[in-house]
């Protein structure tokens, strides 16, 4: 099989997409694509001997059945800047390979991350880990702000002075402040990502990684748009169910479509249809 290109992915190569006031996701280089996922599942069919639409059926039943080793064989390789809190919440995906700035070989640039004023606001009751729509009061707001700038300014000041004064940069940069920028080169197959995807555009992520996410989304739609179809449908925008809620849904079952016949009409294809009256079925036998 040739090596694959995508005309509008090519498009997209090293073309710098703005992220938060100072950041950025540059997409470097791919690795296959919606083709790549069905060569590697069809192993022993050439290139052509399959229509397009068939692809996509391929394709949507290996991510509605998890079969994910196909994925892998597409990778994506991103330059992203990036402040130094997100990017320590960004690293948890070990599944990635990283090679980041170096504050010990570099002089770090004096680039601090500043939020805007709408998304200060209060810590959420019910996420422990994020904050709520609830807003703070103006003045709260305008004194954290000149807090982030005088602090960082001054933190960076000191940084400068005692790297003049010769101190090793490794030792000059450990109180530098989570709000600078770092970059990274993060590559990642396809699979992997779209686990960090489906995580990371959640509500619940904090919104400042949230923003590179759905950067990502979209170079990911135009690199592989019939995979990021089958990840959108069976996976970001889809929901699972424990034993004890699948008890609750049988109870609530009213009246569903019972046949192929219905469910094609409604919009899925006939595997999935039958697949369907299986999940049903399970309900009902919980």
């Amino acid at each position: 099989m040739a090596h694959a290109r995508n005309p509008q992915a090519d498009l997209l190569l090293d073309k710098e997409f703005p992220v938060l006031d100072k950041g950025f996701v540059r997409l470097i280089d791919y690795m296959g694509g919606d083709d790549s996922i069905v060569q590697a599942a069809r192993v022993s069919y050439g290139e052509g001997t399959k229509k397009v639409h068939e692809d996509r059926g391929l394709i949507r039943y290996l991510m509605r059945h998890k079969h994910t080793t196909p994925f892998e064989m597409v990778e994506l390789k991103f330059h992203v800047k990036l402040p130094i809190f997100v990017a320590r919440q960004w690293i948890r995906h070990r599944s990635a390979n990283v090679n980041e700035y170096s504050g010990r070989y570099s002089v770090m640039k004096e680039e601090f991350y500043l939020p805007p004023d709408e998304d200060i606001r209060k810590q959420s009751k019910r996420n422990k880990q994020g904050r709520s729509d609830e807003e703070l009061p103006a003045q709260v707001r305008q004194r954290f702000l000149d807090y982030l700038q005088e602090s960082s300014k001054d933190a960076y000041a000191k940084y400068e002075a005692f790297i003049g004064d010769g101190l090793a940069r490794e030792m000059a940069r450990i109180n530098l402040p989570l709000s600078l920028y770092t970059e990274w080169y993060w590559k990642i197959d396809l699979h992997n990502l779209f686990h960090f995807l489906r995580l990371r555009m959640d509500d619940h992520a904090q919104k400042e990684i949230r923003v590179y996410a759905d950067v990502m989304a979209e170079i990911v739609r135009t690199i592989c748009p019939m995979a990021y179809e089958a990840f959108a449908d069976y996976s970001l925008n889809a929901a699972s169910f424990s034993g004890p809620e699948l008890v609750i849904l049988r109870d609530s079952l009213g009246t569903v479509p019972s046949t192929i016949d219905e469910l094609v009409a409604r919009g899925l294809s006939m595997r999935e249809a039958g697949e369907f009256l299986e999940k049903l079925t399970k309900i009902r036998q919980v």
